[in-house]
């Protein structure tokens, strides 16, 4: 097998490298386990002056590592320019917080001392997805590293670059060899490399099949594991809210990254009072997105990332519209292209409709009716699904007050979810569990050892 990178805009194959055999796996590997020890004892100081390092050199290639985001996974160049910002600010944010993070935690107890010291688990093995290409792998990595943990990369299989990238971004800033490296391998391969006892710790960003199967391994295996997996976010607005700035916010959040978010606005719910005056200004704001090449700056709708993408995309369309659900705008593939889909709006989407209770992974937004606050709140919470959501009203106490009752890791009131390097992310029920980014991010993949000294 090889890992082919493919311009989702053109359809060109830009490069492609084989998969890895178990010889290359056990080098590898050999190589981390080797590097865990000595990179574990190296001063905090140290591994934080990496990281910054680290930083520099991805402000240096910034243009370079943003065109090869757009050229192999699709994303706005803009967007793309956003995500290597993004990235710095990551590891920029874990040198600088890193030894407040890690110092020991005085406890008072019946000893003349005792505390908590932060200490790093060994390996862990990222498993990654293609469509935040740069940014998912350092909201990881920076924690990690800076802790004192090696760290593997699985990445997509569509972005073989962007991976090669990132290791070049480690290894160029002086990170010993075997602290950061990148596997080629398939999905298939992953299991062994989980189960092998020297890896300690696995997480995923990814789907929530595939997050099933990386924590019953990890589990079978008794290894740590964290997961953020998919998510169909609720964007309530109600009678109070500023249409303006709402509308707004619903167009980026919802067609952002060509739709292809976690934490996109998915699930637009809009209570009876104000339908009839945000259902029309948000048709016409969407309608306003144009497709095109994602390099140029007038181009506001991305592609997918594949074609098999768009495909799946456009049954759960057709299925839940097959079952009553309205199509106000779009939902239907460009007409010439293997990889765009129309910015789309699903009106009128009830609960057994494919598009009520499933992920839709691209650019269409479904609206669902509430009568009141409270039956938007009941419709919102009526989802397998809890990674984020949003509350849109003039009234920030009431947004609060809602934004308590959500359910899901991360509820924004008047503005769109995100995640930042300075909050807890991620979420409950199937989207998965654990947090990355902020102290609870970092402190996931250590030992909170207790020292207890007479």
């Amino acid at each position: 097998m090889t890992f082919k990178s493919i311009n989702p805009a053109t359809g060109e194959l830009l490069v492609e490298y084989p998969a890895w055999d178990r010889a290359a796996i056990e080098q590898t590997l050999a190589e981390a386990a080797a590097a865990a020890p000595a990179w574990a004892a190296t001063a905090l100081a140290q591994r934080c002056e990496l990281m910054r390092r680290a930083a520099a050199i991805l402000r240096e290639r910034r243009e370079a590592l943003a065109r090869t985001i757009t050229l192999e996974m699709g994303k706005l160049r803009r967007e793309a320019l956003a995500e290597v910002d993004k990235s710095v600010l990551g590891c920029e944010y874990y040198a600088e917080h890193g030894p407040a993070f890690l110092a020991d935690e005085e406890i008072a107890s019946d000893a003349g001392r005792s505390f908590v010291a932060w200490q790093p688990l060994g390996t862990v093995l990222a498993v990654m997805p293609w469509n935040f290409p740069l940014w998912q792998v350092f909201r990881f990595a920076a924690p990690a590293l800076v802790a004192g943990n090696t760290g593997l990369l699985k990445h997509a299989s569509n972005v073989p670059q962007c991976a090669l990238a990132i290791e070049a971004v480690f290894r160029d800033a002086g990170f010993p060899v075997g602290v950061f490296r990148t596997l080629m391998i398939t999905s298939s391969q992953v299991e062994g490399v989980i189960r092998d006892a020297r890896v300690h710790a696995v997480t995923l960003t990814g789907s929530e099949p595939a997050g099933r199967q990386v924590a019953a391994t990890a589990g079978a295996c008794l290894k740590k594991s964290v997961l953020e997996l998919g998510g169909s976010d609720a964007f309530i607005v109600l009678e109070d809210a500023d249409l303006d700035w709402t509308v707004q916010q619903a167009v980026i959040s919802r067609f952002l990254n060509g739709g292809q978010s976690c934490i996109a606005a998915k699930r637009f719910i809009v209570v009876d009072a104000i339908a009839d005056q945000f259902l029309p200004r948000f048709k016409a704001a969407v309608e306003q997105l144009k497709a095109g090449d994602p390099m140029d700056e007038t181009t506001t709708l991305a592609p997918l990332a594949r074609p098999d993408l768009r495909a799946e995309l456009h049954r759960q369309v057709g299925d839940s519209v097959a079952a009553g659900a309205v199509a106000l705008t779009g939902c239907a593939p460009v007409a010439g292209t293997d990889t765009w889909y129309a910015p789309s709006i699903l009106d009128q989407v009830r609960p057994g409709m494919r598009a009520y209770g499933e992920e839709l992974f691209g650019p269409v937004a479904i609206v669902i009716r509430a009568r009141d606050e409270a039956d938007a709140l009941r419709i919102a919470n009526d989802s397998r699904f809890g990674l984020g959501g949003s509350v849109w009203t003039t009234d920030n106490a009431r947004g609060e007050r809602i934004a308590r009752q959500l359910e899901c890791g991360c509820a924004f009131v008047n503005g769109l979810v995100k995640s930042d390097p300075r909050l807890p992310f991620g979420g409950i029920k199937a989207s998965g569990y654990g947090r990355e980014l902020s102290l609870l991010g970092l402190r996931e993949f250590v030992n909170a050892k207790t020292i207890w000294v007479r």
